[in-house]
């Protein structure tokens, strides 16, 4: 029979037992929370596909935090949030977290394209869905009076600043001068812009007719679509010096600085943040991601193979 001082002893002992026996402290518990960060288009891959696929080969608990990258970055980056991943879309928000010395490395685990999605229950699907066949322009059908079209916020979310450059460079594809504006109205457009991860619920709801949106996004949500050219889906990197570069936009930073911005590829990039409370397992989640069972995951939800990308930065 123990003692009381052995049963006071007994739950330490185990404990540097475990420790002593896995080498890290992150494996002891049954489960190790993994706190992903991710761009707020990703939350039904994240939260219904890798992060239950990736649950059930570790002893872990996925937990998700999606938001506009670029607002989320800033976040982290400000150490108001903290994460052991972050996967962002586009390389900026990237950037942000590296100036604020915590993240090194990313790699490109996905890409995907720019996309008008639309809502079925929209007054506006059939000729949504005409346009998509051939029918009248697609442009011309987001111009009709009272339809009603959705937005993220250009100054905390990629998708935002890319559904800007998309127009601009419909501008020129199509040879329609002002098109940008009869859409969008001004770049910070209240009646449009909605937070990443509602606005497409707000679509499926029937409480917008129309929005810009990933093709990955789309096809994960179920959503109707129409495919745009890669001239204007920004999905293709060869197009980026000769084509993409046309379009630009100036934009006021949360800190009242304006900066000038320019068309970036629509690559995921996943890295480790170096504040993570769980490095190990943090890195094995990056792995995962380019796994051939997470690349059959994110192709399962919309996403392509980021082709000819290298990590970020350059070496």
């Amino acid at each position: 029979m123990w003692t009381k001082q052995a049963r006071r002893s007994a739950p330490i002992a185990l404990l540097v037992f475990a420790i002593a026996m896995t080498g890290h402290p992150e494996v002891a518990s049954a489960t190790t929370p993994l706190t992903v960060a991710y761009a707020g288009s990703m939350g039904a891959v994240m939260d219904k596909g890798l992060g239950p696929r990736f649950d059930s080969m570790h002893a872990s608990t996925f937990q998700g935090m999606g938001h506009g990258a670029y607002g989320l970055a800033r976040l982290l980056a400000a150490r108001q949030q903290r994460a052991d991943v972050f996967v962002s879309i586009t390389a900026g928000p990237v950037e942000i977290l590296q100036k604020a010395g915590l993240l090194g490395e990313a790699v490109p685990v996905a890409s995907t394209q720019m996309v008008i999605a639309y809502s079925k229950h929209s007054h506006y699907a059939k000729a949504l869905q005409a346009a998509r066949h051939g029918g009248k322009p697609w442009y011309e059908v987001l111009q009709t009076p009272g339809l009603r079209f959705g937005r993220t916020d250009p100054a905390v979310d990629p998708q935002g600043r890319n559904i800007i450059f998309a127009m601009q460079l419909a501008e020129r594809y199509y040879k329609q001068p002002g098109l940008a504006a009869k859409i969008l109205g001004p770049v910070q457009n209240a009646k449009q812009v909605f937070a990443e991860p509602s606005l497409l619920s707000r679509l499926q709801s029937g409480q917008l007719d129309a929005s810009s949106g990933y093709l990955s996004a789309a096809i994960s949500q179920h959503l109707s679509y129409v495919p745009l050219p890669d001239e204007i889906n920004l999905s293709n990197p060869a197009m980026i010096a000769r084509w993409y570069s046309r379009a630009h936009f100036s934009i006021h930073q949360p800190n009242g600085k304006a900066v000038e911005l320019a068309p970036q590829p629509l690559v995921f990039y996943a890295g480790v943040l170096k504040n993570a409370a769980h490095p190990r397992l943090a890195a094995q989640f990056v792995d995962f991601l380019r796994s051939a069972k997470g690349q059959e995951l994110l192709s399962a939800y919309g996403y392509s193979k980021p082709k000819g990308h290298a990590l970020w930065p350059a070496r």
